[in-house]
């Protein structure tokens, strides 16, 4: 048993220490591979790091042989430019040496035509010197001459020189006038006559088919009344009823003994139309108090505006006139209640307008423009109680806002003479116009304007020296001036009726034209005995 276990551990022993060998053997082994391992890879490294070295020589060994291969380069391609440069900056030296040669002989050419030229003008210059102190001593001679001369025509004539000359200016003066005056004499007499001949056959053809009517009109109107009580009425408890008629109105009513009649005044047809409208209409529903009467006047108010506008539209269609603005055509209706002179606007512009395409159709010209100037010639009479301004002004405003030709405006403007006229339309239009305003009965004038307007005429022509007597004729159309003939030559008639003339334009109005006839009378009286 002991035995056994010593055995068992003996080969125990034997065992441990087997595995005790095996294991050191191992180690030593892996010491050894290690070891081998570790000696082979830095042979690896030193062969790796020498072929590295050797390539790393190789590569600076090539970058200097490039290196000085490129810088041999450059300096031949630097030592080319420089030489190429150098030829080049040559070159431009000698073109440049030749440019200042040339330049040089040029200057020096021209200076020598300098020097001849001064030299010309030297020898040119003396020889003007001694012409100037030849013609000096020539004028000096010349002036002498004249002085004797002169001397000597004082002693013929008797005259001194100022008086000489007094002489010949007034014998120059006197024959220029008389030469002007029979000129002017000449032509005007010649353009007078060619011009009357013409005016007077288109003028009386237009007149001739023109129809108008004689009215005149007043600034009042008269309601008839079916009885004197109605007048009560009218005026209303404590005078209500007529004092609201006339303040919605603005028209005056005057009710005084004339029986069965209320006048109404106004200054504004328009209003006092309404307000007739209106009173006519309650005399008839018989019904007369303040709301009624608002009531009424505000129906006759849309009646009048109304017919204000079948009037511009039937004036229109009458004119033979297209295209006209709405807002012109309700100007031209409220003209149907404006007067000028007792002559009905409406009724005027629409004449105009009739002898005005008239003319025009005469002449050769195209009627339209004419036919619409003359119907809108008067177009701010329609609105001058309103806006502050001439009616030509108005109109002139009216008829560019409502964008009308420059033709029509123009005629507008020039109507009157405000303007100089242009062009043919706005003559025409003047000349319809006077015919109009001037035509047997067309307006009236009382009798103490029409006496103040012809004293005027003759204190203008009276107001000129070597006027003796002056009369105005035919209604203030023609005058008539005797002249003193020790004053007034026949030579200087002819420029005194001139002056006259323009004196009346610019001093006085008046529709139409105004002949005037200067009338100079020399007698020569002797008795026999």
């Amino acid at each position: 048993m002991k035995k056994r276990k010593r055995r068992c551990q003996n080969l125990t022993v034997t065992l441990i220490t087997c595995i005790i060998a095996v294991v050191a053997a191992a180690a030593v082994a892996a010491v050894i591979s290690f070891l081998g391992g570790v000696a082979h890879r830095k042979k690896i490294a030193e062969y790796t790091i020498g072929s590295a070295e050797q390539e790393a020589k190789r590569i600076v060994s090539d970058a200097i042989k490039t290196a000085e291969a490129k810088k041999k380069e450059a300096i031949l391609e630097g030592k080319d430019e420089i030489h190429r440069q150098r030829t080049e900056s040559e070159r431009e030296l000698n073109e440049r040496r030749k440019e200042i040669q040339r330049q040089e002989r040029r200057i020096q050419q021209k200076e020598e035509t300098l020097d001849k030229k001064t030299e010309s003008l030297e020898a040119k210059d003396e020889i003007l010197n001694n012409k100037l102190k030849h013609a000096e001593e020539r004028l000096g001679e010349a002036e002498a001459l004249k002085k004797s001369q002169f001397e000597m025509l004082e002693r013929i004539s008797g005259f001194t020189k100022d008086q000489a000359k007094d002489y010949l200016l007034n014998n120059l003066e006197n024959e220029l006038t008389h030469e002007k005056a029979v000129k002017l004499m000449e032509f005007d007499q010649q353009t007078r006559e060619e011009s009357e001949k013409t005016a007077r056959e288109i003028i009386s053809t237009a007149i001739q088919r023109c129809a108008a009517d004689h009215v005149a009109e007043a600034t009042i109107s008269v309601v008839p009344l079916p009885n004197d009580e109605m007048k009560g009425r009218i005026i209303g408890r404590e005078g209500r009823n007529i004092r609201a008629i006339e303040t919605m109105t603005g028209v005056d009513l005057i009710i005084d003994d004339t029986p069965e009649a209320i006048t109404l005044s106004c200054f504004e047809p328009v209003r006092r139309e309404v307000a007739r409208i209106a009173l006519e209409h309650l005399i008839a529903d018989g019904r007369i108090h303040p709301a009624r009467i608002e009531e009424t006047i505000e129906k006759a108010r849309r009646e009048v505006d109304a017919t204000i506008k079948q009037e511009g539209e039937h004036a229109v269609i009458e004119a033979g006139v297209n295209g006209v603005h709405p807002e012109l055509v309700k100007l031209l209706g409220r003209l149907r209640y404006r007067t000028s002179y007792g002559q009905n606007v409406l009724n005027h512009s629409l004449e105009v307008a009739y002898l005005a395409g008239m003319m025009a159709s005469e002449l050769g010209l195209d009627p339209t423009v004419a036919r619409r100037a003359g119907l809108l010639h008067d177009i701010g009479k329609a609105l001058d109680h309103e806006i502050e301004g001439s009616h030509v002004d108005i109109g002139v405003d009216m008829a560019r806002k409502y964008k009308e030709s420059d033709a029509v405006v123009h005629a507008i403007q020039a109507h009157h003479g405000d303007v100089e006229a242009k062009t043919i339309v706005a003559c025409l239009v003047q000349a319809a116009d006077a015919i109009s305003a001037a035509r047997p009965g067309a307006r009236r004038e009382n009798l103490e304007n029409y006496i103040k307007r012809l004293e005027k005429l003759e204190a203008v022509a009276s107001s000129f020296d070597g006027v003796d007597r002056s009369y105005a004729i035919q209604a203030g159309r023609e005058i008539r001036i005797m002249v003193k003939p020790e004053s007034v030559g026949d030579d200087k008639m002819v420029l005194l009726a001139r002056d006259i003339c323009k004196k009346i334009e610019s001093d006085l109005e008046y529709p139409g034209q105004i002949k005037v006839t200067i009338i100079r009378e020399s007698r020569a009286i002797e008795y026999a005995k």
